[in-house]
């Protein structure tokens, strides 16, 4: 796989090839470029879909804050991926695979995966199965998994 955050960079990767995926990268618009196409996940999809790209890998922070970016990936036809700081807490993995982030970048792999191993219970793997049969569908919640998010999610965001 090839990523890179230069839109114009990316797009030519794949015409140059077509044996490797590539992948755009993104803050998701925590920092401003000149470059607009670097500001959003909006425009990321716009950017993989111009250019052929087979996905986007965002900044983790970036589908904390605009979650419904997710189906609209999807609906593009795009794999998603994240990376960050966040991304070596077990319990933030955890959530974006049940929200239908394919993969993370994550520097404590046996670490992260210990944590997703240990979360999985059989009522979640059958909600995800039924999440990724249909992923027009919104993930479904338990109500304690929404107040954990809920809860979790600001203050990670402010301390890393």
């Amino acid at each position: 796989m090839f990523s890179s955050f230069q839109p114009d960079a990316a797009q030519l990767m794949r015409k140059l090839q077509q044996k490797y995926h590539v992948f755009f990268l993104t803050n998701g618009g925590s920092e401003i470029y000149t470059d607009t196409r670097r500001n959003s996940l909006e425009e990321a999809i716009h950017v993989c879909l111009e250019g052929g790209l087979q996905g986007i890998v965002s900044e983790v922070k970036a589908i904390f804050r605009n979650p419904g970016a997710i189906a609209r990936i999807k609906e593009a036809k795009l794999s998603l991926f994240t990376y960050g700081q966040l991304n070596n807490v077990g319990e933030v993995v955890y959530m974006q695979h049940l929200m239908g982030v394919e993969g993370v970048i994550v520097d404590l792999v046996d670490e992260i995966t210990r944590a997703i191993s240990d979360n999985d219970s059989d009522k979640k793997v059958d909600q995800l199965r039924k999440f990724q049969r249909n992923t027009t569908l919104p993930p479904q919640f338990s109500k304690e998994e929404l107040s954990f998010l809920l809860n979790l999610m600001p203050q990670l965001m402010v301390n890393h």
